[in-house]
């Protein structure tokens, strides 16, 4: 007889790998605006990019991530 401790919990969040800003994370996040989020840029402005390209913000909450993607996240510079 299996145990229940045999199978995964119906909770369990996939995660996977990414590479934001360089650095590599592992996160349950399955969209852009998702990832945001998770990365403490709730409500900041800043530009996005995945693998290369820009993704506007009206783009970001259908924007799916998969293992391996890579996202850049710039924050506006300000100067003169």
């Amino acid at each position: 007889m299996s145990s229940t401790t045999d199978r995964p919990s119906a909770t369990a969040l996939k995660t996977i790998d990414l590479t934001v800003n360089g650095q590599v994370i592992r996160s349950a996040a399955i969209t852009l605006d998702k990832l945001l989020l998770e990365a403490g840029y709730p409500e900041a402005k800043v530009a996005t990019a995945l693998n290369g390209d820009f993704v506007p913000h009206r783009a970001r909450s259908t924007t799916r991530l998969a293992d391996g993607d890579r996202i850049e996240i710039v924050s506006p510079r300000q100067g003169g």
